[in-house]
C-alpha cells in the first residue's frame, strides 16, 4: 500500500485550504472595514484623552477629516497650556459656529497657535491666532 495520498486526495486537502484562507481573508476584511467606517462616522462623540503636557483636548481620533487627534502631529508644534487651550477653544468655536475643536497646538507656520476644527458640513478648518490668543484669519483645510 502506498503511504502518499491520492492525486484527489490532495486536491480536496488543497482546495480546503485555499477555502479556509479565503474565508480568514473575508472575516479579516470585514473587521478591518467595520474598523474603519465606525472611526470615519462624523457623529460619534468625541472623547477627552490628555496630551503629553497634561492639558486635555477633544479628540475625534483620525478619522475626523482625516486631520489626527488630540496631540500634535508635527514635531515643531506643541500642545498648549490647559488656559491658552480653553481660551483658544472658546474663541475658535466662536469663530467657526457648530464646528468641532480636534487639536489646538503652536503653529510652525504663520500664526502663534491655531485649532484644527471639523465644521458641521465635515469639511476642515484651521483657525490661526496670534501671540495674543486672538483670532486672525479661519484657512479651509489644515493650514499653512
Amino acid at each position: 500500500m502506498d503511504s502518499t495520498p491520492s492525486a484527489g486526495r490532495r486536491r480536496v486537502a488543497k482546495g480546503l485550504a485555499v477555502a479556509g484562507l479565503i474565508a480568514a481573508g473575508a472575516v479579516g476584511g470585514g473587521i478591518a472595514a467595520s474598523t474603519l467606517s465606525a472611526s470615519a462616522d462624523p457623529t460619534t462623540t468625541p472623547t477627552t484623552s490628555s496630551s503629553p503636557s497634561g492639558t486635555s483636548s477633544t479628540d475625534t481620533g483620525r478619522g475626523h477629516g482625516g486631520i489626527g487627534g488630540s496631540t500634535p502631529v508635527r514635531s515643531d508644534e506643541k500642545s498648549v497650556s490647559a488656559a491658552d487651550e480653553a481660551t483658544l477653544k472658546a474663541a475658535a468655536l466662536k469663530a467657526v459656529p457648530g464646528g468641532t475643536v480636534v487639536r489646538i497646538e503652536t503653529d510652525s507656520g504663520d500664526a502663534a497657535y491655531e485649532a484644527h476644527m471639523t465644521k458641521t458640513d465635515g469639511t476642515v478648518v484651521t483657525v490661526k491666532f496670534d501671540g495674543n490668543l486672538a483670532v486672525v484669519g479661519v484657512e479651509d483645510g489644515m493650514g499653512k
